[in-house]
Parts: C-alpha cells; sequence; structure tokens
C-alpha cells in the first residue's frame, strides 16, 4: 500500500487527492479536496495567465501542500492541463509551484491528459455499476472528460487506449467566447454550439467513435448536469457516480440551464459556486456531443484524471 498525493490543476479548479493504492484493486480516499480558482481566466483572450489567478492558485496549493505533508504522502505528483499549455507567462506558473510545492508541475499534453482521465475514469466503472443494481458497462468506452479549457475524448477497453483527442473547447472557454448574457441570448447559445461542432470534426479524424459501446462522461460539468437530472436534494456523489443518464434529461438539464439567470442557477442545490458562470456551456458540450455522436446515455463517473493521477503515481513511478 502506497499513500499518494495527487494535484490536478485545471482551467477552473485546482483538486487534491491523498489516497492509499493497493498493488492491484480498489484506491481508497484519504482526502478528496476541490476548489475553484479559475486559473484560466482570460487566457483565451490574452494568451497569459493573469496574476491575480496565479495567486489564486498559489493560496489554494499552499493549503493543499501543508494538508499533504501532515498526512503523509510518500509521493507527489501535480499535473496542470489546458490553461497552462496554452500561456505565454507560464514559467510565471511553474515557478510560483515550485517555491509552493517544492516541485515542478507536469504540463500534461492533450494526450497524457486524455490517457490520465480514461484510466482514473474506468478503473472503478464496474463497482459503480453493481452498487446501482446495474450491469456492468461494456467496453469499448467513449470516455469523454469535459474541461475549463479543453475536452478530451478518448476510446479504449480493458486493454487500454486505442485512440485519443484533445481539442480546445471547455466551459470556461466557450463561455468567455460567446455566453455573455443573463441568460445567454438565444444567438449565443447558437455561436457556441457552432463552436463545438467543427471541434467533434476533428475528434472523429482520431477516434473511431462509432466502435464505442459505452459513453463515460466525467468532470465537474457532467456531475453537475447528472445530479441535475436525478433530482438530487443535494450534491450526492455516491449518487452520481455510476448513474445512467439518458439523452433527453441532457437536452432537458441543458435547456434549463441556458435558460435560466445567474441567481437561479446559483440557488439550485447540487450547484458549487465556482460552477455557476461555466455550467451552461459545459452541459451544452456534453449535449451536442451525444447528439452529434448519436449516444443514447450517459454513464457517469465521479472519478477522472485525478485518480488516473494517483493510480499512476503509485503503480508505474516507484
Amino acid at each position: 500500500m502506497t499513500r499518494v498525493a495527487a494535484i490536478d490543476c485545471g482551467t477552473n479548479s485546482i483538486r487534491l487527492l491523498v489516497a492509499d493504492v493497493p498493488a492491484e484493486g480498489a484506491h481508497t480516499d484519504v482526502l478528496r479536496r476541490m476548489e475553484i480558482v479559475r486559473l484560466g481566466e482570460g487566457v483565451d483572450a490574452t494568451g497569459r495567465l493573469a496574476p491575480q489567478a496565479i495567486e489564486r492558485t498559489r493560496r489554494v496549493l499552499a493549503e493543499y501542500t501543508a494538508q499533504l505533508r501532515e498526512l503523509g504522502a510518500e509521493r507527489v505528483r501535480m499535473v496542470a492541463t489546458s490553461a497552462t499549455r496554452d500561456a505565454r507567462n507560464r514559467a510565471d506558473f511553474e515557478a510560483m509551484v515550485l517555491a509552493t510545492l517544492g516541485r515542478l508541475p507536469d504540463v500534461a499534453t492533450g494526450v497524457e491528459e486524455a490517457g490520465l482521465s480514461y484510466l482514473g475514469a474506468t478503473a472503478s466503472l464496474a463497482v459503480a455499476a453493481r452498487a446501482h443494481g446495474a450491469a456492468d458497462p461494456q467496453p469499448p468506452y467513449l470516455v469523454v472528460d469535459i474541461g475549463g479549457g479543453s475536452t478530451e475524448f478518448v476510446l479504449g477497453d480493458a486493454d487500454g487506449v486505442r485512440a485519443a483527442r484533445s481539442v480546445d473547447v471547455g466551459c470556461v472557454r466557450l463561455t468567455e467566447r460567446h455566453l455573455h448574457g443573463d441568460p445567454p441570448a438565444a444567438a449565443e447559445v447558437a455561436a457556441a454550439e457552432a463552436d463545438i461542432r467543427p471541434a467533434l470534426d476533428l475528434v472523429v479524424e482520431e477516434v473511431p467513435v462509432s466502435r464505442a459501446r459505452t459513453l463515460v462522461g466525467l468532470a465537474g460539468s457532467v456531475t453537475t448536469v447528472a445530479a441535475l437530472a436525478l433530482q438530487l436534494p443535494a450534491y450526492d456523489p455516491v449518487a452520481i457516480h455510476g448513474s445512467r443518464i439518458p439523452v433527453a434529461a441532457v437536452r432537458s438539464v441543458s435547456a434549463e440551464l441556458l435558460a435560466a439567470t445567474r441567481e437561479r442557477r446559483a440557488a439550485l442545490p447540487v450547484m458549487h459556486p465556482g460552477r455557476v458562470d461555466v455550467i451552461g456551456a459545459g452541459a451544452l458540450i456534453l449535449r451536442v456531443v451525444m447528439d452529434t455522436f448519436g449516444l443514447a446515455e450517459v454513464v457517469v463517473s465521479e472519478h477522472d484524471i485525478l485518480d488516473g493521477i494517483a493510480l499512476r503515481l503509485a503503480r508505474s513511478e516507484g
């Protein structure tokens, strides 16, 4: 058993997982945290990470560093994704992380990010299905990880990843580009959807989506849509993990979120405060993916790149 600490720093959030990982089988969470820091605020327009965004991230990273040390993590890895890849002042961010965490972050390529997401998402799918009294999801899996700056598409089976593609369509990026009204106007939503579809054309050039038997959706946009579709009175990761949401429910939730004011979205009991501004775009991406590829339902995973980082760190890097 190895105690590891995984940190995932994306465009919208920074997350920490301290876990005990056995040589085989499921890992056990010791601590799991998520904070919205919006590291990618404005990066799509400026090409640079804003100083205030780096500072927000530093404050949370300092808390995480203290906690993982207190909990005795033997190995630590921080992976930074879309916003950092895109930034011209990436060196400023890396210097902050080195000073705070004591090591540099690994700035993952889109394909590396996809592989970690696939590993984390699929490791516990069968266990989650059985907890819901459902049959095991069937491979090949199409894992779709909707992030703030990018979305990863990975096709794989029991032997691992077969094909992957990352595209620069994410909930923060689309919101900043298109969804400015409160609620956004129909023309703004149409413009966002028009941004998504060419990206999906790029996906099918490299990923044989039609071979997938199960769509697996991850990250906060997908889990929030699932919580709303399930009409949960509060956010419940146990109820969400492994749930199956039909495309009709995804369409309904997406339409309601895009038609709602910010105040209305913020009042939803399952809504994390940091997702209020970007959830409409995230739900839209999921809906367009399912409609474009003719996918009847999505199996929702609470486990994602963060779990993949932890598993690979414990089993492949020591």
